[in-house]
């Protein structure tokens, strides 16, 4: 069903991008009035889905006008694609549950399983990097100093190791959608009421973050200190959101609405070192290549403004929904800004 509902989505019209272009706690104006318009999102090239045993079908949808094809060719070593399909034959069972694959027009195979062609995207480079959030109370003060107060270990422990930085601080800035996610799911189920697409919301905000850990990976291997690190940090982290969002869910989104805040001026820092030649502006993934349909000659610089662009929106997501219950409101009463990377 999953699977007809991803193709039926992907050939149907192009998904909406949300956005609000100022702050709901403005003028004492309720987050309903005035929701954002939805502008079109570029529909995913044509592919073809093949199953185990299954004929070829046809996957509708074209490519946008000027947009990047998604379906480049990727080469994959005959062996390697040999191994891929046994293991895949093995994976299969009598329950009728085999692998996907998708296959481009090309005849070469999708090569990424983590994720599909329609869940790709161009970022939105043009957002605002300099809005920010003045704190208005006493727990806006509070987590704006609890924000200022954990970067200053984390600069003392990078420096300007920019690449590790940032494989460091997204295995982090993965938790906050995820564990949002998870709590509003659970009111859901407990309480029998819908959540307003929060949840799919906050949860797509959880992936977007993985899959910046997926791209910075390619970019600098960690070491095994820092991946102890990111254990450490990771579970601290964790069970003290999770805390947080109970006591307070405006609290915690505004926590994370200022650690997007210092996000974009990090990625600005390293833009800025690799515009002044301190980092090699190396070719980008391959990985990110497909994930926000950059060209295939794209370069790091390239990959860090998409990256920039998704953490501001992620601010404005974050410190949206702290407007919202700011005013009194419960989430599941605003529309989520689906789709709003």
């Amino acid at each position: 069903m999953a699977l007809v509902q991803s193709a039926r989505r992907a050939a149907g019209p192009a998904a909406s991008r949300l956005f609000s272009t100022a702050s709901v706690a403005a003028a004492g104006r309720s987050p309903v009035a005035g929701l954002p318009k939805a502008l079109p999102r570029p529909a995913v090239s044509s592919l073809w889905m093949v199953g185990a045993a299954a004929a070829p079908r046809r996957f509708a949808g074209t490519a946008a006008a000027g947009g990047v094809d998604v379906t480049a060719p990727t080469a994959t070593p005959p062996a390697a694609a040999a191994k891929k399909e046994e293991s895949e034959k093995e994976a299969a069972s009598y329950w009728g549950v085999a692998p996907t694959r998708l296959v481009k027009e090309d005849g070469t195979v999708w090569k990424w399983s983590c994720f599909r062609p329609w869940d790709t995207y161009e970022a939105d480079v043009a957002i605002d990097l300099t809005k920010h959030h003045n704190p208005a109370t006493l727990g806006d003060k509070v987590a704006r100093w609890t924000v200022k107060s954990l970067r200053w270990p984390v600069d003392l422990f990078f420096q300007r190791r920019y690449g590790c930085r940032a494989m460091m601080l997204e295995t982090v800035a993965a938790v906050p959608g995820m564990v949002a996610g998870a709590v509003l799911h659970l009111r859901s189920l407990r309480r029998f009421e819908h959540s307003g697409g929060w949840i799919r919301a906050l949860l797509e905000e959880a992936e977007n973050e993985r899959m910046h850990l997926m791209t910075f990976m390619e970019v600098s291997q960690p070491r095994w200190y820092e991946r102890a690190l990111v254990v450490a940090v990771q579970g601290a982290f964790f069970n003290a959101y999770l805390a947080s969002y109970l006591l307070s869910p405006r609290f915690a989104h505004r926590i994370v609405g200022y650690l997007e805040e210092e996000a974009v001026h990090s990625y600005t820092e390293f833009l800025r070192d690799l515009d002044a030649g301190k980092i090699d502006d190396v070719p980008a993934p391959a990985i990110a290549i497909d994930y926000w349909r950059l060209p295939a000659d794209a370069t790091l610089r390239d990959v860090v403004m998409v990256v920039r662009a998704d953490e501001a929106h992620h601010r404005d997501v974050n410190h949206y929904a702290s407007d919202i219950h700011y005013q009194g409101h419960a989430l599941r009463e605003v529309a989520a800004p689906l789709g709003y990377h």
